[in-house]
């Protein structure tokens, strides 16, 4: 009877050393990938919002020119819209675009609300139509932003998560900022003719 040779036991040693670190490395990897990939989609959601402030910034200087055209003596609404509008095209980060973009949405509820006395420009087909475009860019402006803070929701659970946060915290992901409105958003903006 032949005798069988039996499998040195330092190779099978050998073999579960490999084999463990063959899973921390591809774990690493793996997280790290996710870790780029969620980031990326972060910036990229957060691309779209700016896309669509871009759409709405554009459609400004029209729906100024058209209210300014019937309503002279507001002056000062239109000449702080186009202030605003300057500021969000000079912000560097993200924070100065979304305090401007706050701003701005008070300046145009106020625009539009004033122009409610304003029969003729309310009739103004040109009006009605920019009026349309911007409610339009508002709906994709809200949902840009839901979809941004959906990529960050999922990119700063990756980073709490384990074994991920480990990795987060070893190649310096950090926690991403949610977009939030500014404090008093749910309240309708107060336009006083009477001033």
């Amino acid at each position: 009877m032949a005798q069988q040779k039996s499998f040195p036991k330092k190779w099978i040693g050998i073999g579960i050393v490999v084999l463990l670190f063959l899973i921390v490395v591809a774990t690493i990897w793996g997280s790290y990938n996710s870790l780029v990939r969620l980031n990326q989609g972060v910036d990229s959601s957060w691309a779209n919002v700016e896309t669509q402030y871009q759409r709405r910034i554009d459609l400004i200087p029209n729906l100024v020119n058209v209210v300014e055209s019937y309503a002279q003596f507001e002056r000062e609404l239109i000449t702080n819209v186009t202030a605003i509008r300057s500021q969000w095209q000079t912000a560097q980060t993200p924070e100065q675009q979304v305090n401007a973009a706050n701003q701005f949405e008070s300046a145009i509820s106020k625009l539009l609300l004033i122009s409610e006395n304003y029969p003729e420009l309310k009739a103004s087909e040109q009006f009605r139509a920019l009026q349309d475009n911007l409610v339009e860019t508002e709906n994709m402006i809200s949902v840009a932003r839901t979809r941004y803070n959906e990529a960050v929701r999922q990119y700063n659970t990756a980073t709490k998560v384990f074994p991920s946060n480990m990795i987060a915290g070893w190649f310096g992901f950090s926690e991403r900022t949610y977009f939030q409105s500014r404090p008093g958003a749910e309240n309708a903006p107060v336009v006083d003719l009477n001033v």
